[in-house]
C-alpha cells in the first residue's frame, strides 16, 4: 500500500513539473544555454591546458647541474620529457624492475622507434664510467624484445674506452655528458645530433 502511495505521489509530482515547464518553456531554453555554455567553457579549458602543456614541452631546457641532482628514476623521466619536447608524442618512461634494458621508449616524427637506457651518475663525469656490460644487455633486448630502430644509452657521465667501438659494431648509439648537454639545452632534437641513424619509416615533410 505504501509503495502504491509513493508511486502515485511521484507521478503527480512529475505531471505537475511537466505542466509547469510547458507553461514556462523559456526555463528549458535557459537551462540548455547554460549547459551549452558550461560544456564550451570546459572544452576551452581542456584545450588551453593541452596547449600550455605543448608549449611547456617545447620550451623545456635542462642544465647539467639540474640533471646531476636528479634521482636515477627522475633522470629517466627527464629523458622522456626531452623526447616529448622534440615531437615524440608517445614517449613513455618504462624503467623499473623487469624493464629488460629499456627505460624510455618513443617514436620520432619520422616513424622510427627509439629504445633508450639511462645511466645516471651523481658525480657526473667524475663518477664511474658506464661499461660494455650495460651495452650487452641493451644490445640483446633493444631490437629483439622492444622492436627498436634506434637503440641508445644515455648518461650524464662518461663511457669506458671499450664502449664506442662495441657500440659502433652493434649499431648502438651513445649519448655521453657532452652530447647530453647539447641535447638538453634544446638546440636540436637527438636525431639531429646522432650520426648513422636508420632511414625514416615514413616520408619526411622535407624529403
Amino acid at each position: 500500500m505504501g509503495a502504491l502511495v509513493v508511486a502515485v505521489v511521484g507521478v503527480s509530482v512529475a505531471v505537475a513539473v511537466f505542466r509547469w515547464l510547458a507553461a514556462h518553456w523559456w526555463v528549458l531554453v535557459v537551462l540548455a544555454v547554460l549547459a551549452g555554455g558550461g560544456w564550451a567553457a570546459w572544452a576551452h579549458w581542456r584545450g588551453q591546458r593541452a596547449q600550455w602543456a605543448r608549449v611547456k614541452e617545447r620550451g623545456l631546457r635542462y642544465q647539467l647541474s639540474q640533471l646531476d641532482a636528479l634521482h636515477h628514476r627522475e633522470f629517466e623521466y627527464a629523458v622522456r620529457d626531452l623526447m616529448l619536447r622534440d615531437g615524440c608524442a608517445d614517449a613513455v618512461q618504462v624503467g623499473g624492475r623487469g624493464d629488460n634494458g629499456a627505460d624510455v621508449k618513443a617514436t620520432d616524427p619520422l616513424g622510427r622507434r627509439w629504445v633508450i637506457q639511462c645511466k645516471h651518475r651523481k658525480a657526473g663525469w667524475s663518477g664511474p664510467a658506464v661499461g660494455t656490460p650495460d651495452l650487452h644487455v641493451l644490445n640483446g633486448t633493444g631490437r629483439q624484445l622492444h622492436g627498436g630502430d634506434v637503440i641508445v644509452l644515455v648518461t650524464n657521465g662518461r663511457f669506458s674506452n671499450q664502449c664506442p667501438p662495441y657500440a659502433a659494431s652493434q649499431r648502438l648509439h651513445l649519448v655521453d655528458r657532452r652530447l647530453l648537454a647539447e641535447w638538453a639545452a634544446g638546440s636540436r632534437p637527438l636525431w639531429e645530433i646522432l650520426n648513422r641513424l636508420p632511414p625514416p619509416r615514413k616520408p619526411s615533410p622535407l624529403s
